[in-house]
């Protein structure tokens, strides 16, 4: 039960990135950054955050098991890193901006969601750790 509600928290992220991306698209502006200010735009990032935020706690309080914490960590860390770099995507939008819209959303609310679970299954292991000892 676990992985496919990992696996639909991510296609929630993937969907909504869609969305936000395609709002942010739509939005006359000369510059990139000036796009997601925006109030529809930056309203509807922020719901969608909070939504995966809440989802992460609870993939991080629930679905993890041992064996999976290290993979689970590498990846989360390999996706905070990418999701760093601001511009990995810009490339995309010489092809067509709305795949740069796209592109960065996406994983914007990947790392969104993955972040927290991180932080609570790092926090689990170093308790487990401890107690140990």
């Amino acid at each position: 039960m676990a992985k496919w509600a990992f696996l639909a928290f991510v296609v929630i992220a993937i969907v909504m990135g869609l969305v936000v991306g395609y709002m942010a698209y739509n939005v006359s502006a000369t510059w990139l950054t000036t796009k997601w200010s925006d109030t529809n735009v930056s309203n509807a990032d922020a719901y969608v955050m909070l939504v995966l935020l809440i989802l992460g706690i609870i993939v991080g309080l629930i679905s993890v098991g041992i064996k999976e914490v290290t993979p689970f960590l590498i990846a989360t860390i390999a996706l905070v890193v990418a999701g760093t770099v601001s511009n990995v995507w810009q490339p995309l939008a010489t092809i067509h901006e709305l795949l740069y819209d796209w592109a960065f959303s996406i994983l914007r609310y990947i790392v969104a969601f993955a972040t927290p679970a991180a932080v609570i299954i790092a926090a689990r292991l170093v308790f487990s750790i401890t107690r140990e000892k």
